[in-house]
């Protein structure tokens, strides 16, 4: 019996009163379908939330990006999904991820202002090509593999020469970040759009402005392209906070079609032409797929915990993979259709915290664990693992990839070194450090996480052993440290 088939039948006859108690409808209509072909439930490997998943159309390169600054490029054996490779070459958190038509090169966008190229061959780091002034937040690349696009939140958006190091053309007009960069199906034009609401045409050739396209009333997150380049899917923030998604005809600037409403922002689409199917997603964490040509709505998902950030599909057209705001990747199978869907994943640890009765614990599991583990089989995740973190130099736990400024520190990480960090932030404690910022309500839950945190990260502590919030590894997963 197959591990996706087997955790059908278990989460029939033990999840779904939980979720009826949830007010969330599921019903056992009859036998469970089998997967028409053999294929990973679920990728586990990052060591925080993922950003980015991206999938070749052939299925031979499955990659992912996530806050732990990492990119994965995955082995995937029938159900099996194991971690080929592990890129550590970003100075902060890799928000998306894509490669080129032929495998060859894979291309980032990162909060450290730049976008990086890596050989999938050779697994390396070709170069990060820089330019941008704040986080890039999207790429795409254009269909001969040559020329890459960037989305930047300093307002522009930059095309890129794979062979290059400087930036082919720096696009400048948007009034806001830019969210969303897709190029059309011939090379010749780029599309982007962003927080400014317009979505904006470029010649590839020059980076000069063919004009605005279209202007809408909000700010928009995403945009891609349909088969054909007339027309583009993009989507964003609706009235009252709702999730706008729609299709506009590029040449003549007129909204096309006007698909129905999310319940909150539209975060992500994809297009995948050889399954004739379209995909939009956001804050509400429901997914719809469309049919191509009729804009039929074929099916509907919902993971109801967090948002989802990144569709990708199988190459047989069977399973849609979701990244969300957890630290692995979820298969949705959708050809046969499961009578049955359970929720595989659970809910982000902070939204799990009400059940812990110590405040210093339930601190560490909505501000720290995201980043780091406690135990000693935890490992590292976006974070190094605070296992025995009380009297150790910072920037020492091997394995890590620590900035300069941390691996040149003099710090030793007691109380009062830890207080710091809380009081006036790792800008000012550690200048240049990866670490990001976080702010916690009061002194006392200060000293409440940091009294936790020298008994459970001790050498002989077995205080923190069963609870899943603050222990990344959940029954039958490993962690990064395995």
């Amino acid at each position: 019996m197959s591990n996706l088939r087997r955790r059908f039948r278990i989460a029939a006859g033990s999840i779904a009163p939980m979720l009826f108690g949830l007010g969330l409808a599921a019903v056992c209509l009859g036998p469970l379908a089998v997967r028409a072909a053999e294929a990973p439930a679920r990728l586990v490997g990052h060591g925080g939330p993922v950003h980015s998943v991206f999938i070749s159309p052939d299925g031979k390169f499955w990659l992912s990006a996530g806050f732990d600054y990492s990119i994965i490029r995955w082995q995937i054996d029938g159900e099996t999904a194991r971690v080929g490779h592990r890129f550590l070459d970003h100075d902060g958190a890799v928000n998306d991820i894509a490669a080129t038509p032929d495998g060859k090169l894979a291309v980032s966008a990162s909060d450290d202002f730049t976008v990086g190229v890596f050989d999938l061959a050779a697994n390396r780091l070709v170069k990060r090509l820089e330019g941008h002034t704040a986080k890039v937040v999207d790429v795409a690349i254009s269909a001969d593999g040559g020329i890459a696009a960037s989305a930047g939140w300093d307002r522009t958006a930059r095309l890129w020469d794979l062979e290059k190091p400087a930036p082919l053309a720096v696009l400048d007009g948007h009034r806001g970040n830019v969210n969303s960069v897709a190029f059309s199906p011939d090379g010749a034009r780029l599309y982007t759009t962003g927080y400014d609401g317009t979505i904006r045409s470029w010649r590839v050739a020059d980076g000069s402005l063919v004009g605005t396209v279209y202007r809408y009333g909000g700010p928009l997150n995403v945009i891609r392209v349909l088969p054909g380049g007339q027309r583009a899917l993009f989507g964003g923030i609706g009235n009252a906070g709702s999730g706008f998604i729609g299709v506009v005809d590029l040449e003549t600037g007129e909204l096309a079609k006007l698909l129905q409403p999310f319940s909150r922002p539209v975060l992500t689409a994809s297009i995948w032409p050889r399954h004739g199917l379209a995909a939009a997603a956001g804050s509400d964490g429901v997914i719809r797929v469309w049919d191509l040509d009729t804009w039929e709505l074929k099916y509907e998902y919902e993971y109801p915990y967090a948002p989802i950030r990144s569709l990708a599909i199988s190459a047989d057209g069977s399973v849609i993979y979701y990244a969300t705001r957890i630290d692995s990747i979820i298969g949705w199978q959708i050809s046969p259709r499961a009578a049955f869907e359970p929720v595989i994943g659970e809910s982000p640890r902070c939204q799990r915290s009400s059940e812990i009765e110590d405040i210093g614990e339930r601190q560490f599991v909505c501000t720290c664990s995201v980043c780091h583990t406690i135990s000693p089989q935890g490992g590292n995740r976006a974070g190094p693992s605070l296992y025995r973190v009380f009297g150790r130099k910072a920037g020492s736990v091997p394995g890590y990839p620590y900035s300069k400024a941390l691996r040149e520190s003099t710090i030793v990480w007691n109380e009062e070194t830890i207080a710091q960090l809380f009081d006036h932030g790792p800008d000012k404690v550690t200048p240049g450090s990866k670490m990001p910022l976080q702010r916690l309500k009061s002194v006392e839950d200060r000293d409440a996480l940091i009294a936790f945190l020298k008994r459970a990260t001790r050498e002989d502590s077995g205080a923190i052993t069963g609870r899943r919030g603050a222990n990344a590894a959940r029954p039958g997963e490993k962690t990064l440290g395995d």
